[in-house]
């Protein structure tokens, strides 16, 4: 079955705290205590629950950024409530060496970014508002998904925004994870902090 857009139009009415800034990173064979150790942070308590991860981002004041990981098969989920280290280049691409890393953030000032990185190469980004607008080493080599999954190229724009559930979407065809509401509200995170100025 072919995912879209239309699979994640859940997400930010059911997490609308989340959803105002948030950033999700699947990385392939790679443990949580592993990519907390390539992003320089440090160990914190394990929560359960993203309202938790919610609650608990805004306790690190403005140094620290809270990442939360889960195992589901041979990915780990990275999820940064008002974050965005997964999308940056200057942090992702070293912590991507050796292996595949897909991230896509947005928040409510209507920034957003979407990156797959191979062993330390961005090899497609863009903003998922605006996809006509790509870069990377083979930024066209998702393009077919990119349109089935539900981005809107050129004068095609819907009336309403699905940017947010389209790059949910694309992350679900590259990687066959899917953050389900039930695991959102329900998986068990492994926490730490990262220094971010």
């Amino acid at each position: 079955m072919t995912v879209t857009a239309a699979d994640y139009l859940w997400f930010e009415d059911r997490f609308p705290d989340l959803a105002e800034a948030y950033c999700f990173t699947l990385v392939k064979d790679l443990a949580p205590a592993e990519l907390l150790q390539r992003l320089d942070g440090e160990a914190g308590p394990s929560l359960t629950g993203v309202a938790a991860l919610v609650e608990a981002s805004y306790d690190l004041g403005d140094t620290q950024q809270l990442v939360a990981m889960a195992g589901v098969g041979r990915w780990t989920l990275m999820i940064e409530p008002n974050g965005c280290l997964g999308v940056s280049e200057e942090r992702a691409l070293p912590a991507s060496a050796g292996t595949t890393w897909i991230s896509h953030f947005s928040n409510v000032n209507g920034l957003d970014s979407f990156l797959w990185a191979e062993d330390a190469t961005a090899r497609l980004a863009f903003e998922p508002m605006f996809p006509d607008s790509r870069w990377g080493s083979t930024p066209d080599d998702q393009l077919g998904t990119m349109h089935r999954v539900g981005f809107h190229f050129g004068a095609d724009a819907p009336e309403t925004d699905q940017s947010v559930a389209a790059a949910f979407a694309l992350a679900e065809s590259m990687t066959k994870v899917r953050p389900t509401p039930e695991f959102l509200c329900t998986a068990a995170f492994t926490c730490g902090s990262v220094r971010i100025r």
